[in-house]
C-alpha cells in the first residue's frame, strides 16, 4: 500500500473533520512543503505513517483470509459481502 495513498486519505479526513467542526487545520504536505492557510496544524510523522501503512495492509490480508475460510466453508469459489460481513465483528476485535 502506498504511503502517498494513506497520507491524502488521512489529510481528507482531517480536512472533513475540521469541516464539521466549524475549526480550521493546516493540512502540510510533506513532500512539497506547500501549506494552506488555517489555524492548526495537522501532519503524520513518516514512522507513523509507515505503521499506518502496515497496519492496514495487515488487516485487510486477515480480512481477506477469514473471509476466503469461511467461502471455501460454504463450498464457494468466490468471496462475497456477506463472508466479509460475517468476519468482521471478530476481526475488529482482534485488532
Amino acid at each position: 500500500m502506498s504511503q502517498e495513498l494513506i497520507y491524502s486519505i488521512f489529510k481528507l479526513v482531517w480536512g472533513r473533520r475540521a469541516t464539521e467542526r466549524n475549526e480550521s487545520v493546516e493540512v502540510v504536505d510533506l513532500e512539497a512543503g506547500d501549506r494552506t492557510k488555517k489555524n492548526r496544524q495537522t501532519t503524520a510523522n513518516s514512522n507513523a505513517l509507515k505503521l499506518s501503512c502496515e497496519l492496514i495492509r495487515i488487516f485487510v490480508t486477515e480480512a481477506v483470509q477469514r473471509s476466503g475460510l469461511i467461502a471455501e466453508a460454504e463450498g464457494i469459489n468466490n468471496i462475497e459481502p456477506t463472508h466479509l460481513e460475517r468476519v468482521l465483528p471478530q476481526l475488529l476485535l482482534d485488532f
